[in-house]
């Protein structure tokens, strides 16, 4: 009943907002232009970025925004997805996923346990976002040891860090609707900024309810009592958020809080009768004093907590109960510059509470404590800049076992780690529009909990997944190097990267074993039987190229340009000569993009190859090219600005297989990516 409310507020309030929104418009005050800067390339704000860093947000976000951060994303050079169904997905960056790649809020953690199985959902949804920034290499760093592939930074509003609106004070805000045929999808959301020199407030919330994705083949499915259909079976789902936000501005900074809850119901596809319910509330503090004068400018701090909850449900019967409570803080200060050096440095701690409790608890109750020191600075010279960045960490991973005395092969204990990464950039400005760069570092990467204490039936990998509580923390040397060119709305950008990973923690199989869920040695086809993987150190090798490119065909009233992309990666357990699992395959694309007035529209096209490079536990994919269409009108009424859109995906209706995702090989065929689907929305905006 209550989620029932919920989702007539957000209608009516939807409904409202656009049925007022020209009066609103003429009433308020005339407000303040934002400068939009990319935040986590650079902690010093610089627009001359030296790691590769990547931006969506405005019209480029709503026309590429789905259901999940990880496929809004997959097709951005150097990153894919984990796709487990069209509910579950985390970017893979360069080759990397789980702990190598740091999800944040706003600069600080998002502290799900998306990185734990690759059904659990990020807790975060495109439909509330208003930037997401996506740094890919070893210059993320500061972020932590697990940024070692990336730092995907999704950024809101709800902390503002400026004012946006001028003494007399004023309203501002944001209606979408949208409707999709694959999946049946219904989104509507709203938010609302209030406010003037002195304070702002913020309110958003949202809801998304979607049936079964729709498929080019028929699939099996025991859900309803239908037998085959196509469409994905059990990959419906229902997900609301709501959210709260203030500041207070003074001469020199800001103090702001807010507090977000975020909700999904939602079938797993793995199973056809397994769904999840998950909810999140995370709070959050944040301030930043400026203009200090002396050696240090500027003092920035943030503090975050996250209390996540799922539970998985097996025919409406809650089976396994995942909780984490987690908080993290972060200090960052920047200091006056000293010749050429400027930078920043910084303390950042963060504490997470994790439990499994049911039939599926392949982890233990555990705590881990990370405590680091990190500094970054940036020299000016004659030709572009220097970097050099550093960061300390000492982590502490402890298991608890698992509070039922029935449950007693989890082991128990303390891990404590040290460890240092560092990383030294340049950038030249070789000619007027084009500049080299690259980047070199060094990173080591505690291992998590499950790495050291997992031991049970995980139905995500389907495997029994044993943890090593003797393995050692990750070591990496990191090389990319850049080349970019860019003379008005002409561009072109180029890297090459290579990885090499001395002990690479990998989940291996164990030859010959398997066993059922209570962790019994059984025969390979015995009643509940899973193949046994373990979690071991190898080297490995990580070896890519990643691409893109505009050119200006067209410039008049009307306009018309050609966007080309392409990347590929080639990933190695040196060890034994095979591929790692679940890498992309090389892939390309184009867009043709049009514009006049208030016009615009796009055409084109993504190809991936074949991926026959896999190790002998994977399958291989079939090469695929997905062919997509969208066109955009806006209007205005009063000030106001309308955006209607329309987006055809898959307009072949192609059948697809991911190759980065794990159902393709545990769950073949239950899971291809989505078919054609028409989308079709209003965006309203103040």
């Amino acid at each position: 009943m209550k989620n029932f409310f919920q989702r007539r507020a957000v209608s009516v309030a939807s409904l409202v907002f656009l049925g007022v929104l020209p009066a609103a418009v003429l009433a308020q005050s005339a407000a303040t232009s934002l400068q939009e800067v990319t935040v986590t390339g650079n902690p010093l704000g610089s627009s001359d970025l030296i790691a590769p860093t990547t931006q969506l947000s405005g019209t480029d976000l709503l026309l590429r925004s789905k259901t999940t951060l990880g496929e809004t994303l997959s097709g951005t050079p150097g990153v894919s997805s984990t796709y487990f169904g069209p509910n579950a997905s985390r970017p893979i960056i360069r080759g990397l996923d789980g702990d190598r790649i740091r999800i944040l809020s706003n600069g600080g953690g998002s502290l799900d346990v998306s990185n734990l199985s690759f059904d659990h959902a990020v807790t975060l949804d495109p439909l509330s976002i208003e930037r997401i920034e996506v740094l890919r290499g070893p210059g993320a760093l500061l972020y932590g040891g697990s940024a070692v592939g990336g730092v995907v930074n999704v950024i809101d509003n709800r902390i503002a860090r400026q004012p946006q609106f001028d003494d007399k004070g004023g309203i501002s805000g944001k209606a979408d609707l949208n409707f999709a045929t694959g999946n049946s999808e219904r989104g509507k959301g709203v938010l609302l900024e209030t406010g003037n020199t002195r304070y702002q407030l913020h309110v958003d919330a949202f809801d998304r309810k979607t049936g079964d994705v729709r498929v080019p083949i028929d699939l099996e499915c025991t859900k309803d009592g239908t037998s085959t259909r196509r469409k994905i079976c059990n990959s419906a789902s229902d997900t609301s958020g709501q959210a709260l936000g203030g500041s207070l501005f003074f001469d020199n900074g800001y103090l702001g809080a807010s507090a977000t809850n975020y909700k999904s119901t939602y079938g797993t596809v793995a199973e056809d009768d397994v769904t999840i319910g998950m909810k999140s509330n995370r709070y959050a503090l944040e301030g930043e004093l400026r203009n200090l004068g002396g050696f240090i400018q500027s003092v920035k701090g943030q503090l975050g907590h996250t209390d996540y909850t799922h539970t998985e449900f097996a025919s409406g019967e809650a089976e396994t109960v995942f909780k984490n409570k987690g908080s993290d803080l972060r200090l960052e200060a920047r200091h006056a510059k000293r010749g050429n050096f400027e930078g920043v440095f910084g303390f950042q701690t963060e504490s997470n509470r994790f439990s499994a409790d049911g039939e599926e608890a392949f982890a233990p109750h555990s705590k881990t404590e990370q405590t680091a020191v990190f500094a970054y600075e940036e020299m000016a010279t004659s030709w572009g800049k220097l970097s050099l960045g550093g960061r300390l960490e000492s982590v502490r991973v402890e298991s608890f076992g698992n509070p039922d005395p029935t449950i007693d092969r989890f082991t128990t204990g303390v891990r404590d780690f040290k460890t240092g990464s560092y990383a030294l950039g340049s950038l030249w400005n070789v000619a007027p529009g084009w500049k080299l760069t690259s980047n070199l570092a060094y990173t080591e990467r505690a291992p998590k909990d499950y790495e050291l204490f997992a031991n049970g039936p995980h139905l995500a990998t389907a495997a029994y997944e044993e943890g090593n509580p003797a393995i050692n923390k990750e070591k990496s040397g990191n090389l990319d190097v850049g080349a970019a060119w860019k003379a008005g709305a002409n561009r072109f950008s180029v890297n090459g990267y290579m990885s090499r990973f001395q002990n690479y923690i990998a989940l291996n199989r164990t030859p010959g074993v398997w066993r059922d869920g209570r962790g019994n040695v059984v025969a390979e086809g015995a009643v509940d039987a899973l193949p046994e993987f373990q979690y071991e150190q190898v080297r490995a090798r990580f070896v890519g190229i990643e691409s893109s490119g505009n050119v200006r065909l067209l410039q008049g009233a009307s306009t018309l340009d050609l966007s080309l992309r392409g990347d590929v990666v080639r990933a190695t357990n040196q060890d034994s000569g095979q591929a790692l699992p679940r890498i992309a395959p090389w892939r390309v694309g184009s867009t043709l993009l049009w514009g006049s007035g208030a016009w615009g529209a796009n055409f084109g096209f993504d190809h991936s190859g074949a991926q026959n490079r896999v190790p002998e536990t994977d399958r291989a994919t079939a090469a695929y090219t997905l062919w997509n269409l969208a066109g955009t009108y806006r209007m205005k009424v009063g000030a106001a600005s309308l955006l209607w859109f329309a987006r055809l995906d898959n307009i072949t209706n192609q059948l697809a297989y991911s190759a980065s995702s794990v159902l393709t090989t545990t769950a073949f065929p239950k899971a291809p990516m989505p078919g054609r689907s028409l989308k079709v929305g209003l965006q309203a905006s103040f």
